[in-house]
Parts: C-alpha cells; sequence; structure tokens
C-alpha cells in the first residue's frame, strides 16, 4: 500500500546495500591478502578475478533479498527483526556462493575470503540499514517530504488507518487528527491522536492544518455521509483515500487489484501465485524425490511386514480435501485390519484402536504409515508442509461449526504443518489446530517451510498424539 510514498526510503536501502556488498567484497579481498590474516601459500590471486565475482555476487544478494522479504515494513515490530532478516540473507548468500564456487571449473577463490564477506557483509548492512532509517526519520522531523494527513472517522476503523500511519514513519506522513460525524466526539483523543472537528468543516481543516492527504474511514451503514464527504472536497486539492470498512470480512492475504481501471477489494486469497508457486512445488519435488529414493528400502521393508502379517493391499488410499476443496486420493501403509470401517463408518483414530494391526500401531506411533504421502508430494497432490488434509465427510461437519476452516483450503495439503509440530495433531483441539493452520498460510514463506520441515525430525515422527 501507498509504496510510491516510500521510494525515498527504498531507493536508499537498494542503493546502499548495493555499495555495501560491493565494497564487503573488496574489503575482504584486501584483509585476506593484504593484511595477511593467514599465510598466503599459493601466491596472491589477481585482483581483477575477484573484481569480476562481484556481478555474479550481487545477483545473488538481491535475489535473496527479495526472497527474504528484507525491504518489508517493521510494523512497529524491534529493529531486531530486521537484523535477523540481514543474517538471513548473508548467510543465504553466503551457501549459494560457497555451493556455485564448488561446480565452478575456473579460476579458484580462497575460502577465508568469502568466510570475511560474510561477516563483514552482515556487518555493514545492518549499519547501513540504521543509518537509513535515522536518515529518513530526521528528514522527515524537519518537515522535507511529509504529508499531513486528515482522517474522516474517528471509530476503530478511522483508529486502526491512524495507529498504521503511525507504524510506518517512512512513508513520510503525519497524522494531524480525526474529524467525526458526531458532535459528542470532538475534542476527545483516541490514541494519539485527537478529533479536531466535524466533517461537515473539514475544508478549513485542510486549510488550517496545511492536510494534503485525506484518509476516509466510514463505517458501511455511513454510506450517505461518504457521499457528502466526498461532494465537500470537491475543490480541494489534496489526495483522498477510501479505507473499506470489511476488516471484519478480510483474512489471508486481503488487499486491493487494479483490474483495468477497476479497483478490486480480495478478501482473501493464497499467498501462492507466481514465484512463490513455483518456488515451493520446485522444492517439493526436489526433497520429495530425494526422501522417496532414501527411504525406498524402509518402505520395502514395511510393505513385505504388512503383506506377512495380515491380508489386504499394502497401500490403504482414502479420499481427502486439498488445495481449493479439490478431492484426492491419499496414500498411506495400510495400518487397521482390511474393512475396519464397514460397521464403524468414518471415525477418528483412537489411543489403543482395536481396528489396528500389530505392525499398524508400531507405523502410527513412530509416523511411518504417512511415508507413502511423498509420492503424493511428487504427483502435486500434496506439498511437504501445509494443513493436514481431512476427508470430505468430516470437511461438511466442521465448516459449519468451526469459524474460518475452510480458508485451510487456500493452501496445499501437506505431509507435516505448523500445527503438527507443535503437538496439535490426532484428536486434539480441532479450533487451536485450525488457528496454528491460518497463521501459517498467513505468514508463509520458504524460511518458514524450512523451519517446519526442520521441527518436523525431532518433534514431528513421535508424538503422543500419533495413534
Amino acid at each position: 500500500m501507498l509504496k510510491k510514498y516510500g521510494q525515498l526510503f527504498l531507493s536508499l536501502l537498494y542503493l546502499t546495500d548495493t555499495l555495501v556488498i560491493f565494497f564487503s567484497w573488496i574489503l575482504s579481498y584486501y584483509i585476506r591478502f593484504d593484511l595477511e590474516v593467514a599465510p598466503v601459500t599459493l601466491g596472491v590471486p589477481s585482483f581483477d578475478q575477484y573484481l569480476i565475482a562481484v556481478i555474479p555476487i550481487l545477483v545473488i544478494f538481491l535475489f535473496n533479498i527479495k526472497v527474504c522479504d528484507l525491504y518489508e515494513p517493521l510494523r512497529g515490530r524491534s529493529s531486531l527483526t530486521e537484523f535477523y532478516n540481514i543474517i538471513k540473507v548473508t548467510s543465504l548468500s553466503i551457501l549459494m556462493i560457497a555451493a556455485l564456487s564448488f561446480f565452478y571449473r575456473g579460476e579458484s577463490y580462497s575460502r577465508l575470503v568469502v568466510l570475511i564477506f560474510w561477516g563483514v557483509s552482515t556487518v555493514m548492512m545492518i549499519g547501513s540499514h540504521l543509518f537509513v532509517r535515522r536518515l529518513i526519520l530526521q528528514i522527515r522531523k524537519k518537515g522535507y517530504y511529509l504529508n499531513k494527513v486528515l482522517v474522516v472517522g474517528a471509530g476503530e476503523l478511522g483508529q486502526r488507518v491512524a495507529h498504521t500511519i503511525d507504524l510506518h514513519p517512512e512513508i513520510g506522513f503525519s497524522v494531524a487528527g480525526y474529524l467525526s460525524t458526531h458532535k459528542d466526539k470532538v475534542g476527545k483523543t483516541f490514541g494519539e491522536h485527537k478529533v479536531l472537528g466535524l466533517v461537515q468543516d473539514i475544508s478549513e481543516y485542510i486549510k488550517e492544518h496545511k492536510v494534503t492527504q485525506i484518509f476516509v474511514a466510514l463505517p458501511l451503514w455511513a454510506h450517505e455521509r461518504l457521499e457528502q464527504t466526498l461532494e465537500n472536497m470537491g475543490t480541494e486539492t489534496v489526495d483522498i483515500k477510501v479505507v473499506p470498512d470489511l476488516l471484519k470480512y478480510m483474512n489471508m492475504n486481503a488487499g486491493v487489484d487494479d483490474f483495468d481501471g477497476l479497483p478490486i477489494v480480495n478478501l482473501t486469497g493464497s499467498p501462492l501465485y507466481g514465484w512463490n508457486l513455483v518456488i515451493k512445488r520446485t522444492v517439493d519435488f526436489l526433497i520429495s524425490s530425494f526422501a522417496i529414493l532414501i527411504t525406498s528400502p524402509i518402505m520395502l521393508g514395511i510393505a513385505i511386514l504388512i503383506k506377512l502379517e495380515s491380508r489386504g493391499p499394502v497401500l490403504f488410499c482414502q479420499e481427502r480435501m486439498g488445495l481449493d476443496g479439490k478431492i484426492f486420493s491419499m496414500m498411506k501403509f495400510r495400518s487397521m485390519h482390511q474393512d475396519a470401517e464397514v460397521q464403524t463408518g468414518p471415525v477418528w483414530a483412537q489411543p489403543n484402536d482395536v481396528r489396528c494391526t500389530r505392525i499398524g500401531s508400531i507405523l502410527r506411533r513412530y509416523s511411518l504409515d504417512e511415508l507413502p504421502q511423498l509420492f503424493n508430494v511428487f504427483k502435486g497432490d500434496m506439498s511437504l508442509v501445509g494443513p493436514r488434509p481431512e476427508r470430505p465427510v468430516f470437511v461438511e461437519d466442521f465448516k459449519k461449526s468451526i469459524p474460518r476452516y475452510m480458508l485451510r483450503l487456500k493452501m496445499k495439503a501437506g505431509i507435516t504443518g505448523w500445527a503438527q509440530v507443535n503437538g496439535w495433531r490426532g484428536n486434539t483441539c480441532l479450533q487451536t489446530r485450525i488457528d496454528h493452520d491460518i497463521y501459517y498460510i498467513k505468514n508463509w514463506s520458504l524460511f518458514f517451510d524450512i523451519r517446519i520441515m526442520i521441527m518436523t525430525l525431532w518433534r514431528g515422527f513421535i508424538n503422543r498424539h500419533a495413534y
């Protein structure tokens, strides 16, 4: 939102980060070979060789800056969040540089230079980001490139607008105050800002406070007031922005798009589109392929044990509901006796489930019955990480009784997920599981997926609710 007003800030960050990466690489070369922090046994390599390497290094860093969302607003969070993201960018970039240098058969590069570069670039990027933020704040404090804002509406929506503006000083907006449609609110203070007067006197307050931006934040029922307000501002030169009162309906990845000049408000949406979709699918395909290769002897052994213990197929295929409500066949190793649900019908698994075979109980306890789902991931029906898929018959019940349940279907179902690694699996509180799933979808990133996969190694396979 309002990206054009943050261009000064973003432009300075791009410029300083590019310069920092360039000079960090050059400085690392001189620290290694001019200061000789370690003995040079194979001779000093050409400076030109290292100078040329700056180009791919810059490309890698700028790519990871985008992937790690380094330039996303802090939204009131501590600067430590930005420092953590900078460390992620530099660390991931160094790993990629090391991987590329392994396959590169041309000139060799000093590993010590790369290590020094990691430390220098991390420290200098943290310092440059602190400097740019301080510089922008000082520029804004002196009144340069500063836009005075009036918020029309002092209700819940208007207060949220003012609070959000306060969280983003880099945008260059300063709230002068509120205008209300109710006389009894005039003079009152909400948060850090005062209700200056009534909406019908808006022209006076625009001139008095030298306002350049108007945010209209009136409730849905005040449609007539909105129309009147816009008419009153017809002779003013201020920029007018209308904030729709749809907060209670806006869920994941809500936003506004422009469709050939027609503003479209998105109330819900999936974070997986464009390159995000390509990246997640590529990671799923590569890791599932590798995992199938590594676990194939284990899966073969399990298949033999299942066949020896009881009659019936090795695999159990069950209909599950996945992305956007599409039905797919999820594969598991058969852990119950054949036709176990003929009498009971579809029910959730319970501790000491009498329907399970002896081998099946062990498979469930260690989540080994889930291994065939790697083939679902390979095919594209599932993802490695995502909300666990549910049976359609249960979904029909849950969507009627659990608010926001269907939002979890905006992400491809996963073998493991944020709820599972936090212990919410099996017959546990369904609402808490849904909350974890929605949190994951709202905050999805490649690094979040990697974090969950790592946590799964020691939290996901063995769990007291695995039965």
